[in-house]
């Protein structure tokens, strides 16, 4: 119906990324006032506030159990979360520059962050090991994603290019071109058969995985 159904106020900044958690119970928020918020989705109200990111809470994510939320900043760090209590876990340091995305394979074992560095980078998430560095984008990485069987990568670059990644040896597996402007999003679809990239030319696009063929492209 497109009724809305909730309004959650409480943020002191924009809100600049939202996630359900896998039981579709609790929300959770990212915030240019540098914390995450955790929100009861049916009653609206305000659960819990997760302070320690020192610049904007850009990309949030439950992992797949709903026991933990990750969390990357501008402020250069991923950060591991308490879903229940609140409590930070872990802080993943690396990168040099913005965190731009972040997300978990689906076990929930690794976590995989994009960067303004231009970096994609795999970090086991009970140890805040840094496992894989995956370098070739030429410009700021701002979206990445796991396939469904958390074998492969996507990530979206200013460079106005995707590329997918072998999740177990971080190399390059296709560079997919045609956007005409920044990719800024980037996801999979539930087969793990085809990726959809959204671009600030005004254009989505939908590709093969396998083959990295460009099968639409959706205007309007």
């Amino acid at each position: 119906t497109g009724a809305l159904l909730r309004t959650f106020n409480g943020h002191g900044g924009g809100v600049v990324s939202v996630a359900w958690n896998p039981a579709g119970t609790h929300i959770v928020s990212g915030s240019t006032d540098n914390t995450l918020r955790i929100w009861d989705a049916e009653t609206g109200a305000h659960l819990q506030t997760l302070n320690g990111h020192e610049d904007v809470a850009v990309s949030v994510a439950w992992n797949p159990a709903g026991t933990r939320i990750v969390s990357g900043s501008y402020d250069k760090t991923l950060r591991i979360w308490d879903a229940e209590t609140g409590a930070p876990l872990w802080t993943f340091e690396g990168h040099e520059k913005l965190v731009t995305s972040v997300a978990w394979n689906p076990v929930g074992t690794r976590i995989v962050s994009g960067s303004w560095d231009k970096t994609v980078r795999i970090w086991d998430a009970e140890t805040g090991t840094h496992l894989q560095t995956l370098e070739g984008h030429e410009q700021l990485v701002t979206s990445v994603a796991w396939n469904p069987s958390g074998t492969r990568i996507v990530s979206g670059s200013y460079d106005h290019t995707l590329r997918i990644w072998d999740a177990e040896t971080g190399a390059r597996l296709q560079t997919f071109k045609g956007h005409e402007g920044v990719v800024a999003s980037v996801a999979w679809n539930p087969a793990g058969t085809r990726i959809v990239s959204g671009s600030d030319a005004n254009t989505l696009r939908i590709w093969d995985a396998e083959t990295g063929a460009r099968l639409r492209t959706l205007e309007g």
